[in-house]
């Protein structure tokens, strides 16, 4: 009976060995199986998916190029950026480590609800950005507390710096992090810390600036986090750009057209602390936060002013300065302004956002009269020696027609109409002109047409024609508008880029150049821009803006210093913002300082120097500025002084 118990075990535990090693053998050849699969038929796919997984290509974005002025001086460059950034992973309590980094370096409420909010919406080991653009103490004081202070690190990026700030920014612009609009599918520009040209120079040749990227192999582990750096090449550096601008021009030009007839202080300097005490209110526009005050000549707190001023050589069209005021720090924005600042510089009445040398649009006022004799010479329909009497006034049917002067200049010829600004001689001269020719000589002098300077948001101003009022307002062209337009007034508009370059071509003998910013650029042929006018044409209304200045009666007579042996010629302009009614003329209410600031004259002032070999001219716009020759010409007169001193050309 032992015997048959043991048997029956025998074959029991045989038929279970059998099956266990039955089912390990099909357990391994399911295995090997899957392993073939893997290994053999799917091994290209795998072996894609691993190199994938532990290397990947990290993108190096290029240096930026420079803007530089025309001796080499940069006016636009890349720094160190010294930043502070937290790793979410590294430290257990991270409001409470934020907390302890604030009280070394400021770091403002705002500032703390966006790196909280930026952490929980990145994996724990990438890192965040808490503060940038940080100086060498506050980056050794954090250097110091580093042990104390989990999962801070500081990191040295590049930044774009602009060294002269608001003084040249309406020529090299500034740049931004790239908006959604922008994004073209390019990787380059979806890296956090890229930054795109948005106004200037910056914009108008930003491809060439930016450079190409490198590409860098990274090592990485499963999740995405890099193990380490293999050695790649090094970044590129953009192309550098070489501006016509002479740099210590441009910032006495930006500075003297800000100052006007005042004197610019800082905000928090004791006088305007005082002012302020004593009930004054800053002017609107004001930064009261780093902002510049100016204090007239009665001691009150205005506003820098706002204009425009554009010097150039006369005969290559080389912008040496281009300005425009108020401007704006360019620096804020390279590491982002806030919202508060955006909509300060947005709300500002003063449009320091706009560059007003380009794209400002001002009736060009009397100094548009020289176009309008030369239109009258050139057509043959008047003689300079032709005498007009002006009684202060002329009658066109049911209308009457001022002159600036209430009693008038008398009787005047050509020259002395232009030394003293008389409407009432231009008044004649259209009566016979006529729209037609007076628009096709302003036309033959750049208005009406974009220059195409390489700068963005340029504006082509305006020159009517009765076919130009008819298809855009559907009214018939009226004789006193004729009369309005060849005194600068009325429809026409024109910027102080083209003023500027309708002078170079009354004193360059009667060529249009063409303005230019970049030195790369050949000066066009001035042959073959020649406008073909009678030199002795040219002469005369040329010898009347020597006579604004330094005749004896000319609206400019005063500008010129008594001491100095600078001499300038030109041409003063008032240009009218609010018609002045007959009940204000009876009032005696025409003057600037009886009426509001946004209603007051435009002031312009349009010179050449030197007198007798013109070489260099100016225009200069002050909004709101009041009379061309008490506010625009010393003005012109001084930036033209500075540009003989210096002279740029010849260096």
């Amino acid at each position: 009976m032992r015997t048959s118990r043991d048997q029956e075990t025998k074959k029991l535990i045989t038929r279970r060995s059998l099956l266990l090693g039955g089912g390990k053998i099909a357990l391994f050849s399911l295995l090997a199986g899957r392993l073939y699969y893997l290994q053999v038929t799917e091994s290209e796919k795998y072996k894609t998916l691993s190199e994938n997984n532990q290397f990947n290509m990290e993108l190096l974005p290029p240096i930026r190029g420079r803007i530089l002025d025309r001796q080499g001086i940069p006016l636009a460059l890349n720094k160190d950026n010294f930043r502070i950034e937290i790793i979410s992973e590294q430290t257990k309590d991270i409001l409470g480590t934020l907390n302890k980094l604030r009280k070394i370096i400021k770091i403002d409420d705002v500032n703390i609800k966006r790196i909280l909010r930026e952490i929980r919406s990145k994996r724990g080991f990438v890192p965040v950005s808490v503060a940038d653009n940080l100086k060498w103490d506050d980056i050794a004081s954090v250097a110091i507390n580093t042990p104390y202070l989990p999962g801070v690190r500081i990191d040295v990026g590049r930044g774009r710096f602009y060294p002269y700030g608001e003084n040249a920014v309406h020529v090299t612009g500034y740049v931004s992090a790239v908006s959604e609009t922008e994004q073209t599918g390019d990787p380059l520009l979806e890296l956090p810390d890229f930054r795109i040209g948005k106004s200037g120079i910056e914009k108008a040749l930003d491809s060439k600036m930016r450079g190409s990227a490198q590409q860098r192999q990274v090592e990485v582990n499963a999740v995405g986090r890099i193990v380490r750096r293999l050695p790649g090449k090094a970044q590129k550096i953009g192309n550098d750009v070489d501006l016509t601008i002479d740099v210590r021009l441009q910032q006495f030009v930006n500075q003297r057209l800000a100052m006007g007839n005042s004197r610019p202080v800082p905000v928090d300097d004791p006088r305007v602390i005082m002012a302020l005490k004593k009930g004054e209110r800053l002017p609107t526009g004001v930064d009261p936060a780093s902002g510049t005050v100016n204090f007239n000549k009665y001691g009150k707190l205005v506003s820098q002013e706002s204009g425009a001023a554009v010097v150039m050589d006369a005969f290559s069209g080389e912008v040496l300065a281009i300005t425009s005021t108020p401007g704006f720090d360019p620096n804020r924005f390279t590491h982002g302004l806030n919202a508060r600042d955006w909509e300060r510089l947005l709300a500002n009445p003063l449009s320091p956002m706009t560059n007003k040398a380009i794209a400002g649009q001002y009736s060009p006022g009397s100094t548009f009269k020289m176009i309008v004799c030369l239109a009258a010479l050139e057509a043959g329909i008047w003689h300079e020696k032709n005498k007009v009497v002006c009684k202060g006034y002329i009658d066109v049917g049911d209308a009457r027609f001022h002159c600036w002067k209430k009693y008038g200049h008398g009787p005047i010829e050509m020259n002395q109409a232009i030394e003293q600004s008389c409407d009432v001689y231009l008044y004649e001269i259209a009566k016979r002109l006529g729209i037609e020719k007076i628009a096709a000589m302003a036309r033959r002098f750049g208005f009406g047409a974009k220059s195409n300077i390489e700068l963005p948001g340029e504006r082509a101003g305006l020159v009517p024609s009765s076919g130009w009022k008819k298809s855009t307002l559907g009214q018939k062209w009226h004789q006193g508008e004729t009369l309005i337009t060849s005194i600068g007034q009325g429809f026409i508009l024109c910027t102080p880029l083209q003023l500027a370059r309708m002078t170079a071509g009354l004193v360059n003998g009667g060529s249009m150049v063409t303005p230019r910013l970049l030195k790369s650029i050949i000066p066009p042929n001035s042959d073959s821009n020649s406008l073909n006018l009678n030199p002795k044409h040219l002469k005369v209304v040329v010898d009347g803006m020597n006579r604004v200045t330094n005749g004896a009666l000319g609206t400019a007579r005063g500008v010129p210093r008594a001491s100095s042996s600078f001499k300038f010629g030109g041409k003063t302009g008032s240009v009218q913002v609010k018609r002045i009614s007959l009940d204000d003329r009876r009032a005696g209410k025409v003057k600037n300082k009886d009426k509001p600031w946004a209603e007051r004259d435009h002031a312009m002032f349009i010179g050449y120097a030197p007198l007798n070999s013109p070489r260099y001219v100016v225009s200069v716009v002050v909004e709101h500025g009041g009379g061309g020759s008490t506010m625009a010409a010393p003005i012109a007169r001084d930036i033209l002084e500075k540009t003989i001193k210096l002279d740029p050309i010849t260096l």
